[in-house]
């Protein structure tokens, strides 16, 4: 995968460091006191430029940033994959890639997402975005469109037996996060090869 320009770089570090600091105050100081102002603020930007990364507060920290890092290195991966290969690709890539700090970081968001209703109701919301990038991830591994309806489908299929090994029996948009990346990329890889049993991709 071509590494990002300097201004993406940019975006990506903006983007963080307003996620990083909706986390820190709502840990600090609660959900409902926390405001747009107050986060755009902290990470010294202007809301207007909050609202050009996040549509609210709730986003800034259910936002899985990583994901469209995993799903660019699946649209990267070696073209003999077909897309449940590129994207057990992808996952390991990202898992790779992530510094301790960012693990951390990502262990900590998701308690917190657990730990806030609002937050949790907001998950489900937060699946939309990842269904339309696993979607274009397929339509461009096989050249389709991602308009195309057996695109659509399996792209839904294949985030969906993703996410399922995660939920657990707490309440609906609970997500249990592994403890480690290898047990992150343990589960990834034991619900695509159960789901590689099951989907066959459109040719």
């Amino acid at each position: 995968m071509t590494p990002p320009g300097l201004r993406e770089r940019k975006k990506e570090r903006t983007r963080r460091d307003i996620q990083r600091h909706a986390m820190g105050l709502i840990e600090e100081q609660g959900y409902a006191a926390t405001t747009v102002e107050q986060i755009a603020a902290a990470a010294e930007v202007s809301p207007s430029t909050f609202f050009r990364y996040f549509r609210n507060k709730d986003e800034a920290v259910v936002a899985d940033i990583m994901d469209e890092r995993t799903f660019e290195e699946m649209v990267a991966a070696p073209a003999e994959l077909d897309p449940l290969q590129a994207l057990a690709h992808g996952l390991r890539r990202t898992m790779e890639s992530l510094s301790d700090e960012e693990w951390e970081r990502e262990i900590r968001r998701n308690r917190l997402i657990r730990s806030v209703p609002e937050l949790r109701r907001g998950l489900l919301e937060e699946f939309i975005r990842p269904m339309r990038l696993v979607v274009e991830a397929v339509g461009q591994r096989l050249g389709r469109p991602a308009t195309d309806p057996t695109v659509q489908v399996f792209g839904g299929a294949l985030l969906g037996g993703l996410v399922a090994p995660f939920l657990q029996d707490d309440g609906p948009g609970d997500i249990e996060p592994p403890a480690t990346r290898e047990e992150a990329v343990r589960r990834f890889e034991e619900a695509i090869g159960t789901l590689s049993g099951l989907l066959h991709p459109p040719a």
